[in-house]
């Protein structure tokens, strides 16, 4: 039987990327399948979650030629060994846009004996319209016994939850604009909590104190904190980076409402968000302010987004990766 073997790049800190190949090596190990971890430096990130997976010091890494060797898309330089031994190497693109960004001079992905895993249904379209090639889609998952719906919070201030990491300056630039308006208008009292170096306790913790999930980040292959957001009852209101609309759908009309030109999949979720184009700042500001008078005033609107968005959370679920991961991996070793 052949052995799956997971490159894991040199990075110094963990990363949603990163955390996503741990997963996918944790269910294929406790699925049966022969996996190893090969991290490129010595020094590694090695979360709990897969430690049962044995692991194969890049020194001592000796591929045979029915092996798959799995790499992410943005390092195209890791499939060295992989090609170097005739491996099958696959290529688990998990942002379409760093597709091409590692691609050396002159390198193009028809050159190259690779075939790919897509993280989202978005990023497998993105694929097929630039390089031309049909890809299954292995979601992540979230942890839904961490991130839960909270018992009770209260009506005010409305909390604003955010992660400054995610494009600082535009959710400052949202934030600024937001306080401005609302300066000239009757609007709620807010508060906003910034999400910044929290384990993943802390940042479930603070989702459920919060009202509203203000999403900034792009460009996104399949991104989870919004997930996570809406497993904690948070009304998430932002961009969605591409990827995100694997499951983003919206749940109202409001000036600078995204409107997706691409095919969406089917799903069986209504909407989720309020969600608006990357970078469209003023339309990040109509949805804030759609979504705080909303919770403020009680709008049952917002129960129904809600629950169509904890819906959509719990198709995400850890469980819901293993089982897609155990589907894909008896298809790629057959």
């Amino acid at each position: 039987m052949s052995v799956t073997h997971i490159f894991l790049p040199p990075l110094r800190k963990p990363t949603g990327g990163l955390a996503v190949l741990h997963q996918v090596a944790a269910h294929l190990h406790a699925e049966g399948f022969p996996v190893r971890l090969v991290p490129r430096e010595a020094a590694y990130w090695a979360p709990a979650l897969s430690a049962a997976v044995p692991v194969t010091p890049w020194a001592d890494l000796h591929l045979a030629p029915d092996d798959i060797w799995l790499v992410p898309e943005g390092w195209v330089n890791g499939l060295a060994p992989g090609l170097s031994a005739g491996a099958r190497c696959v290529v688990y693109v998990q942002n379409w846009a760093y597709l091409f960004s590692a691609l050396p001079e002159g390198v193009t992905w028809d050159r190259l004996p690779v075939s790919f895993i897509a993280v989202s249904d978005p990023v497998a379209w993105f694929m097929r319209e630039t390089i031309g090639v049909e890809a299954p889609v292995l979601r992540p998952g979230i942890d839904l016994s961490l991130f839960t719906p909270p018992t009770e919070r209260p009506d005010s201030p409305v909390r604003i939850a955010f992660m400054p990491r995610k494009n600082k300056a535009l959710a400052a630039q949202i934030r600024a604009g937001f306080e401005a308006r609302a300066a000239r208008r009757a609007m709620p009292p807010v508060e906003w909590v910034a999400i910044d170096g929290l384990p993943p306790e802390g940042v479930a913790r603070t989702l459920r104190e919060s009202h509203v999930f203000l999403v900034t980040g792009y460009p996104e292959g399949c991104p989870l904190p919004p997930l996570e957001a809406m497993a904690c009852g948070a009304l998430c209101v932002g961009f969605a980076g591409l990827g995100g609309f694997d499951y983003m759908r919206n749940a109202a009309t409001f000036p600078g409402a995204a409107e997706p030109w691409f095919p969406l999949r089917p799903t069986p979720w209504t909407g989720n968000g309020l969600w608006v184009a990357d970078a469209d700042v003023m339309a990040a500001v109509n949805a804030l302010e759609t979504a705080v008078t909303a919770v403020a005033s009680h709008d049952p609107r917002v129960t129904n987004c809600l629950a169509a968005a904890l819906d959509t959370a719990h198709h995400y679920g850890i469980e819901t990766q293993r089982r897609s991961a155990a589907a894909l991996w008896q298809q790629l070793s057959s």
